[in-house]
């Protein structure tokens, strides 16, 4: 009897090149879907902290001026309302008269087109906003979270 030698078709086990470039061009596909409405919620998470901020700066300004009966050294270090620290916002005071105040948030980083103000009259502005036109364009008289000037 003679020694038969079968030979079996080796069957490769993987992907073949088309499988692979299918797959990624769905990945691609999908992240391109996902990538900006992640980063718009990353913006919109951001936005409440400055208004918050800039809340309890109106509370210890009202503070200073019940205890200084004017708003003139204010936001300075050492009193009851000094500048809150940076976050994804830098806040300034140009505006400190014996009767008046404006307090201002200037976004930074991913942020960095959000502008709000507060004054005494608990007046709340957004006079920034990011030049796309998906959060609104003009200054509106609250502070925006939301596409579209959403207060």
């Amino acid at each position: 009897m003679k020694n038969r030698v079968t030979l079996k078709a080796a069957r490769s086990s993987g992907f073949t090149l088309i499988e692979l470039m299918i797959s990624l061009a769905i990945i691609a596909i999908l992240a391109g879907l996902a990538l900006p409405g992640y980063k718009d919620y990353i913006t919109r998470s951001r936005l409440p902290a400055a208004a918050a901020t800039l809340a309890i700066q109106r509370v210890k300004l009202e503070q200073y001026f019940l205890d200084n009966k004017t708003y003139v050294g204010a936001c300075a270090a050492g009193t009851v309302a000094p500048l809150p620290a940076a976050d994804d916002f830098v806040y300034t005071c140009p505006t400190l008269t014996a009767t008046e105040f404006k307090v201002v948030a200037t976004g930074t980083a991913k942020v960095k087109d959000f502008v709000y103000s507060i004054d005494q009259e608990n007046n709340r502005l957004t006079t920034g906003l990011p030049a796309d036109g998906k959060w609104g364009t003009a200054t509106i008289n609250c502070w925006v979270t939301r596409k579209g000037g959403v207060c």
